[in-house]
């Protein structure tokens, strides 16, 4: 008696073409994370080495990738929402791994071979460009997802894997700049990069050429889209707009996710000095506080799918967001260096879950037609919040409130626990709104449908997307 051999299990997340895509991007992500640790350590202690200017020439590295998210990212989705979704994000990966490729090149001059000011130049620049092109990566790849991967709880699932992924990558990548850098050398750090763009660009050509890969959709989406009055750029853009200004869904999507912004925001700017000054650590401790935020991610992002199925994606946005502002609100006022890891722990757990649970109620109140400028509207706007939150924090903390102290029953404030806990509050604000204010995932399609069916009674056009291959084209994040 023969017995047949058993099948070897496959690994495999959700299906085999968002496998495909999720491993591209897992390499891509560990590149982005020695890329960027790379240069910030390469301008503070090469370039500006010893330098009053140092943290200037750094945050120049930031404010580089801010740049173009908040000036091409909402021009992006109308190309986005124009162009072959597959075919954009394999020519967004070409073009970032060839940028990356010529500064590996260009790196190999000695640092001495051209001023400091010129390699400044060539590292925002450089940086500048990727991240123009991210902006078309991200959209496509979100539209592409909703038809890679259908139903709430696979698309919650896809978003934490994304969101653990995008974590892990930031705990691996960091540890492997520094070592990259100062014994193999800049040079191969960036090439690192570059090959996992490469990577990347041949796991999303392994995608099914079917109609997932374009966007099943998205075919029926340019069909719809041809029936309709074609414009410019600016009319695409302005529809766009107009489309997302009348869902009513969406602008409340919108509006929990900049107060949520704006509560949290303050953790970027405050959280080492909270550190320090509050749980009274040494500064060399603040390691241990974004490692206990990136597992606290990690562990929030693989429970997130199985809490999207259980209760829903809108329950669970304002569910997460009523227990983030109320964790927020009970670490400001700890006093021990281990109480607040074990806090802020906890609290990256549902503000992930948060992050998840938004990925299924975006999808469904976007149409195919209109995804790439949803995200590009979304994406911006939050980015805007998060960097206001984050400025406003740091004014109030060394301005408004520097040397403030209070109590109130007993229970003593100062400047960056009061800050903290006013931005708890701000984010169980949202939570209330979020209860009030979002429908049900189910009513959530149904009002995308309502509301693009409004926006082409009043004439309101839509991107066609008559090129498959565009003319010219973001980490982009893993998401």
């Amino acid at each position: 008696m023969t017995t047949r051999p058993r099948p070897r299990p496959r690994l495999t997340l959700i299906n085999r073409d968002y496998t495909r895509l999720w491993f591209g991007q897992a390499v891509s992500s560990v590149g982005d994370a020695v890329f960027s640790t790379t240069l910030v350590l390469w301008v503070a202690t090469v370039l500006a080495k010893d330098e009053t200017w140092a943290p200037m020439a750094v945050s120049g590295v930031l404010m580089a990738s801010s740049a173009a998210v908040l000036v091409i990212g909402p021009l992006a989705g109308v190309f986005v929402d124009r162009w072959d979704k597959r075919a954009t994000m394999l020519l967004s990966e070409a073009v970032r791994g060839a940028l990356v490729a010529l500064l590996t090149v260009v790196s190999f001059l000695p640092t001495d071979a051209l001023p400091t000011g010129v390699w400044l130049a060539l590292v925002y620049v450089t940086v500048l460009l990727l991240h123009a092109a991210g902006q078309f990566f991200s959209p496509a790849r979100f539209a592409i997802l909703a038809d890679l991967v259908t139903g709430d709880a696979d698309r919650a699932r896809a978003a934490g894997i994304a969101q653990a992924t995008g974590e892990t990558a930031w705990i691996i990548g960091p540890p492997l700049a520094a070592p990259l850098l100062f014994t193999a050398g800049l040079q191969w750090a960036l090439l690192f990069n570059a090959l996992s763009y490469g990577v990347s660009y041949l796991a999303i050509r392994s995608i099914g050429a079917g109609p997932a890969a374009s966007g099943a959709d998205g075919q029926g989406a340019a069909r719809k889209a041809a029936k309709r009055p074609k414009g410019g750029l600016r009319r695409e853009f302005t529809d766009g707009l107009r489309f997302f200004a009348r869902s009513r869904f969406l602008v409340a999507l919108l509006l929990l996710a900049v107060i949520g912004q704006f509560g949290i925001g303050a953790l970027s700017t405050l959280n080492v000095f909270f550190t320090t000054d509050n749980l009274h650590a040494e500064a060399h401790l603040y390691g241990y506080v974004g490692m206990a935020m990136g597992v606290g991610g990690i562990t929030g992002a693989l429970c997130a799918g199985r809490v999207v199925q259980w209760f829903g994606a809108r329950r669970s946005t304002w569910i997460s967001l009523l227990v983030s502002g109320v964790l927020l609100v009970a670490y400001s006022r700890q006093s021990g260096f281990l109480a607040g890891v074990a806090v802020l722990f906890v609290f990256t757990v549902p503000l992930t879950v948060l992050n998840t649970a938004m990925a299924p109620l975006l999808l469904a109140a976007a149409p195919p037609e209109y995804r790439g400028r949803v995200m590009a509207v979304f994406y911006p706007v939050t980015k805007l919040a998060s960097m206001l939150s984050a400025v406003l924090s740091g004014w109030l903390a060394g301005s408004v409130l520097h040397g403030f102290a209070g109590s109130v029953g007993g229970i003593r404030f100062g400047p960056i626990d009061t800050i903290f806990a006013v931005s708890g509050l701000i984010v169980v604000v949202s939570g209330v709104y979020a209860w009030l204010s979002l429908p049900g995932t189910e009513s959530a399609a149904g009002d995308a449908g309502d509301d693009a069916d409004a926006v082409e009674k009043a004439g309101v056009g839509t991107a066609a997307a008559p090129d498959p291959r565009p003319p010219r084209p973001e980490r982009g994040s893993s998401e």
